[in-house]
């Protein structure tokens, strides 16, 4: 299972490095990292999604949490959250086919932030699943770049499991 952990450290350096070190020294590879500047000044927040199951991830969380510069860690996987990832992506736009690549863009919000006479630079924020499928609906186009920043995430203030209310709406019967 993927989780997605959201540290808080100390902005000081090699607090970085000590987190990534801990990773590879239990063989655990990060699949998505994003860092930056947290609410309070002299604080950062990193978002680290990795692959494992549960009780590695308590274990690996709890090691995380003794390091000296870790102020919280907070697993999202297990609670309500909003998660965001930001992707630029350059496609192979013939003037016959820019009408259908803006119509896609359209429908998927993305923005185009760079025009040339043989390629689009699309700009496109949402949860990781729209991005590649924006990304799968391109492709036959010819995708030439494609940047993206890792998955950014915070639990959600309302306590409201989007995920729960997406599966129960599915099946037309809401939790109760």
């Amino acid at each position: 299972m993927k989780h997605t952990l959201s540290v808080v450290v100390e902005d000081e350096s090699g607090a970085l490095s000590r987190i990534a070190g801990l990773f590879a020294r239990r063989g655990f590879n990060i699949d998505s990292l994003a860092v930056g500047p947290a609410e309070l000044q002299g604080q950062s927040r990193l978002t680290m999604v990795v692959e494992g199951d549960d009780q590695t991830l308590d274990q690996l969380s709890k090691q995380l949490e003794k390091l000296v510069n870790v102020l919280q860690v907070l697993d999202l996987s297990r609670i309500p959250a909003v998660e965001r990832e930001l992707m630029l992506l350059k496609v192979a736009a013939t003037t016959e086919q820019r009408g259908l690549i803006l119509d896609l863009v359209q429908v998927f919000r993305a923005k185009v932030v760079d025009v040339s006479d043989e390629a689009l630079t699309l700009e496109v924020v949402g949860d990781p699943g729209k991005l590649v499928a924006l990304e799968k609906l391109l492709t036959p186009y010819g995708i030439l770049e494609i940047a993206r920043t890792g998955k950014v995430a915070l639990e959600r203030a309302s306590g409201v499991n989007t995920e729960l209310l997406k599966a129960s709406s599915s099946t037309g019967r809401f939790p109760a």
